[in-house]
């Protein structure tokens, strides 16, 4: 490969990349835009590895406008992303969120919900015995209520990504398969990349959109971000309970969350604060049978019997600082983006942040003020969070 000049790089091929490239040459067919990603096949991303879920509930404005946003790009997705006679089918099911709480973060989810009302979401507050009713099979004496989102649901992640990616480079982007060695930079400005092989690429702009790998990256710059790669696992059941009803995803006040695929199949998984830190992809059912399924008899008493048919386990990027995601330029190295850290809900804001990228890179001002999440906030300590007893 030659020397090649861009105007813009977006260093990793998962969904920020090619929804950021997207927006880009969707806003602009002349500029010059590669997606540089090591592994087409999409093996060990997050995106593709992850439940596909988006949802409304969120404590923090933005967040929820993100979300609010993604929800409006859905229901024209594969109408947008067409390509000839090809269209994305991602296979939305607005089945619903559903996050229980317990008496001691009452108060912080039903404040959560006042600004989500406030903001024209579709969500609202069930009583453990409203739960208990539309839902039986839970057991409303573990939970002090909960907050329903009823647009919230799940998708094929690999499908969102791929559409996204095939689109963009309809449009004109470049896909190279390899690998970012290194951000090139000079006197305070981005110059490019060099990649493994040892070619260079040349671009006034570099976008981090490496994911789990986005804090490797940023060291080659000198920039050490505060998060981790970190291995979560989900597991999929097939239970002996046959439930008539259809339930939404479940978040317990533990952390524990259910999702039901269809009758008695459920995937199930947990957070935990000794999740393995690094690269590791390994499966350990054991981790369910010792610690998730004693916890989750206990919220569904019915799944005391089940089988475990399967699973998997993939990389959340988790932002140590604050949880949230860490967007825009870093200061001190101009045309160096950041689009990073998204803790296990970056798939669900996709769609805004590929947006706001674009339009920051573009010099526009942005549809939606992001610029609470600016790289600065590390610099300056000033960390947001989304608010106690909230899952992220």
């Amino acid at each position: 490969m030659n020397d090649t000049i861009f105007d813009v790089i977006l260093a990793g091929g998962g969904v920020m990349g090619c929804a950021t490239a997207y927006y880009l040459m969707q806003a602009d067919p002349a500029m010059r835009v590669a997606i540089v990603e090591k592994d087409p096949s999409y093996r060990y991303n997050s995106t593709v590895l992850s439940d596909g879920n988006t949802r409304l509930q969120f404590n923090l404005k933005e967040n929820i406008l993100i979300s609010k946003y993604g929800l409006e790009r859905l229901a024209t997705f594969s109408d947008d992303m067409a390509v000839g006679d090809w269209r994305p089918e991602v296979d939305f099911r607005r089945q619903g969120n559903l996050f229980l709480t317990d008496e001691e973060h009452r108060a912080s989810a039903q404040a959560g919900l006042a600004l989500q009302e406030s903001l024209d979401c579709r969500v609202g507050w069930l009583e453990p015995d409203e739960v208990k009713r539309r839902f039986p099979l839970l057991d409303e004496r573990k939970f002090a209520g909960g907050v329903f989102g009823e647009l919230d649901g799940t998708m094929d992640p690999q499908a969102v990504l791929m559409a996204f990616r095939r689109k963009a480079v309809d449009l004109g982007a470049a896909f190279i398969e390899a690998e970012v060695a290194e951000i090139l930079h000079a006197r305070g400005k981005t110059q490019g990349v060099r990649l493994a092989d040892g070619t260079t690429l040349t671009a006034g702009y570099v976008v981090n959109s490496a994911g789990a790998w986005g804090t490797q990256l940023a060291r080659t710059a000198g920039i050490e971000l505060p998060v981790d790669p970190v291995m979560r696992q989900v597991f999929v059941l097939q239970t002996a309970a046959e439930p008539r009803e259809s339930y939404p995803l479940i978040a317990f006040p533990s952390g524990l969350y259910l999702i039901q695929e269809h009758g008695g199949r459920f995937m199930c998984g947990k957070s935990f604060e000794d999740d393995p830190v690094g690269f590791d992809f390994t499966v350990n059912q054991a981790k369910f049978m010792e610690f998730l399924w004693p916890e989750l008899v206990e919220y569904v008493p019915a799944f005391d019997r089940l089988k475990v048919t399967g699973g998997w386990a993939g990389l959340y990027a988790v932002n140590r600082f604050d949880g949230n995601a860490i967007l825009g330029e870093w200061p001190g190295l101009e045309g160096f983006l950041l689009a990073n850290g998204f803790s296990g809900h970056g798939f669900q804001q996709c769609h805004a942040v590929g947006r706001y990228l674009a339009e920051t890179i573009r010099g526009v001002e942005p549809f939606l003020d992001l610029s609470l999440f600016s790289p600065a906030r590390i610099v300056n300590n000033a960390p947001v969070f989304e608010g106690r007893g909230k899952l992220v």
